[in-house]
């Protein structure tokens, strides 16, 4: 499904920061567009910045339905600084908080938080109750073989030793 990121530029509030950028909302089904100005109140300009295709995959049904059992069930917008003529590149839209979390531990990525709206979260759980298939845990059997009873490969035979190589050195006796 096609989405709309909206971003919200807002004025800094300190001299370091003249903008806040911040995406606001997810359009679902939205057409192209590049930075198309959406809505202006004085210094506030909100852009629908771009159109991303969100992916649903069958590997990742937990991570799905664990963001929508969140209080408010949201898609995760990364992006990074731009070096051309936009402030922002817009990434990845996805509803896997996993994912999100990969592109936040980066630290090079910025990871927003959106609200989804209810035909998305309908659209979602629908995929998941399709495809998701809990995995049954099974529990590692331990091998009580005990593997330090023989004494394979202690001390190097090319090497001559004056002395059991495990015992204490008594004096300081040199070996060339």
């Amino acid at each position: 499904m096609s989405l709309g990121i909206v971003i919200r530029r807002v004025p800094g509030v300190t001299r370091w920061a003249t903008h806040v950028w911040k995406a606001v909302a997810v359009l679902p089904g939205a057409g192209d567009a590049d930075w198309k100005e959406l809505r202006r109140d004085n210094d506030t300009i909100e852009y629908h910045a771009a159109t991303l295709p969100l992916e649903l995959f069958r590997t990742d049904t937990e991570a799905y339905l664990h963001g929508l059992s969140t209080k408010v069930p949201s898609i995760y917008v990364v992006m990074r600084e731009a070096a051309g003529d936009h402030p922002l590149d817009i990434v990845l839209a996805t509803a896997s908080p996993y994912e999100a979390q990969d592109y936040a531990d980066t630290g090079e990525e910025l990871v927003e938080k959106v609200p989804m709206p209810e035909g998305l979260i309908a659209w979602i759980r629908d995929y998941v109750e399709l495809h998701h298939e809990d995995e049954v845990f099974i529990k590692r059997k331990r091998n009580k073989t005990r593997v330090d009873l023989h004494e394979d490969g202690i001390g190097d035979a090319r090497i001559r030793q004056t002395s059991d190589v495990y015992r204490a050195p008594a004096s300081k006796e040199t070996v060339h």
